[in-house]
């Protein structure tokens, strides 16, 4: 996997990636700079700064999981892995799905649907919006989830995921032990990981993937690059082999950082990344809309839950998307409360990160939006739309944010375009050890895809 080293930039510097020079400052970039440095409490732009994807030593990781580019690369290949798809529902699914189904480069690292189909579904499109049900799969024997598929990019920055945090054995979980049911994916916090890494192994089995010593014989580049990543493993040993495939897959998600965005380019000293209508929505973002009140640190993202009143996810069909077994009592829908059981954390949802947003066009944890201006819109007037949520959990943040339209479309121009890394194609394999398709390997898919083995 090639790599893309950046030097910080300053204003004096010629810009390595193009041969435009670095302007200095305008008026408009030390107003932005000056409302930055006021809204990180003096921490300035350098706090907001994603480390790069091979700079191992400053991505946030899982000390229990250090990360190595032998790791990297085998989670690379593993989280895109279709052979994977190891035990299906019905064997005519075998081996044509994978981590990435849900989690594609096309759509951010999401689904670019509302809700992501694992096994049981058929078909690509372009960006992942054509997948649908195999015809020989009943609604309720597909892989999918009652809330919409979070993004895997800048994870990194979280320490429990989930849009309820329920994954990870530290952190904020450190006194949940009571909500670890036996039984269920949640028991994998035992393990004793954060959450990037309890989601990877516990995944497994929620999405029906399979590794074992059997899989090593049948693709044997997988058992050099095993035994590259984990010398002292016993690679007889299939448990072992499943958490360590967690961990390597945990590995390379936590290099997915959107370093390339105008907006990372600007905070390197690069004044020309972004555009004037970009630069006056940052201003936005981290002046007068308080955005990062919520949406702080590099990934613009935060470890809080609040709750906002969102619709949930819900049975139906929606243009090119159709949503299936969700039930009107899923804990899931209770946000944080229904993982801890606690009255105050009820309907309370954690913040998502906001790079390459427009990858996938559904917003909130139950895809009831599909613009991004009408999320900024829901905010500014802060009107409650899920009747479920009582008025009293609603966050003190949810309040009018007193934005003009012209505000508004400044606002969104930055978080549609100005945190939108455009060459995210860099954190995907050319092939695969199996030389299947990916992320889907169904016939449909590979006709859309365009795949010639």
């Amino acid at each position: 996997m090639k790599k893309i080293l950046y030097i910080p930039l300053l204003a004096s510097i010629i810009a390595c990636s193009s041969n435009e020079s670095v302007t200095s400052a305008s008026s408009t970039d030390t107003e932005l700079e000056m409302t930055i440095t006021q809204a990180t409490n003096d921490k300035g732009k350098s706090s907001l700064l994603l480390p790069e994807s091979n700079d191992y030593s400053k991505i946030p990781q899982d000390p229990k999981n250090p990360i190595t580019a032998e790791k990297v690369e085998l989670g690379q290949m593993l989280f895109h892995e279709t052979a994977l798809g190891r035990n299906p529902l019905k064997a005519a699914n075998l081996q044509t799905y994978s981590c990435a189904s849900c989690h594609h480069v096309k759509a951010g690292f999401q689904a670019c649907m509302m809700q992501g189909i694992g096994d049981g579904g058929v078909g690509f499109g372009v960006h992942g919006e054509k997948r649908v049900r195999a015809t020989n799969y009943k609604e309720n024997e597909i892989d999918v989830q009652p809330l919409r598929s979070p993004s895997a990019l800048n994870i990194a920055y979280q320490t429990n995921v989930l849009w309820n945090g329920q994954f990870g054995a530290t952190h904020l979980n450190q006194n949940t032990q009571r909500s670890w049911t036996v039984g269920t994916p949640k028991e994998k916090n035992n393990l004793g990981f954060q959450g990037t890494e309890t989601q990877a192994i516990a995944g497994q089995d929620v999405h029906r993937l399979f590794i074992s010593k059997t899989f090593l014989e049948q693709i044997p580049d997988y058992k050099e690059m095993f035994k590259k990543a984990y010398p002292n493993m016993d690679l007889n040993d299939n448990f072992q082999l499943k958490i360590n495939a967690g961990l390597a897959i945990a590995a390379y998600e936590r290099t997915l950082l959107a370093t390339e965005a105008p907006f990372q380019q600007w905070l390197k000293g690069n004044y020309n990344a972004m555009t004037e209508e970009q630069k006056s929505g940052a201003k936005l973002f981290f002046g007068k809309a308080n955005c990062v009140a919520c949406h702080n640190g590099p990934s613009l993202a935060a470890m809080n839950f609040y709750a906002l009143g969102m619709n949930d996810l819900q049975n139906g069909t929606y243009g090119l998307s159709t949503v299936v077994s969700v039930t009107e009592t899923q804990a899931e829908h209770k946000g944080r409360g229904g993982f801890t059981g606690k009255a105050e954390d009820m309907f309370k949802f954690k913040v998502p990160q906001l790079y390459n947003l427009k990858d996938s066009p559904f917003y909130g944890h139950g895809a009831s939006f599909t613009k991004i201006e009408d999320v900024i819109s829901y905010k500014n007037t802060a009107k409650a739309q899920n009747r479920k949520v009582p008025a009293s959990q609603l966050a003190t943040e949810f309040k009018p944010l007193n934005l003009s339209v012209t505000e508004i479309n400044q606002l969104t121009e930055f978080i549609k375009n100005g945190l939108y890394d455009p060459n995210l194609q860099r954190y995907s394999p050319k092939k695969l050890p199996s030389g299947f398709a990916f992320p889907n390997n169904d016939t449909q898919s590979r006709n859309d895809l365009g795949f010639k083995e």
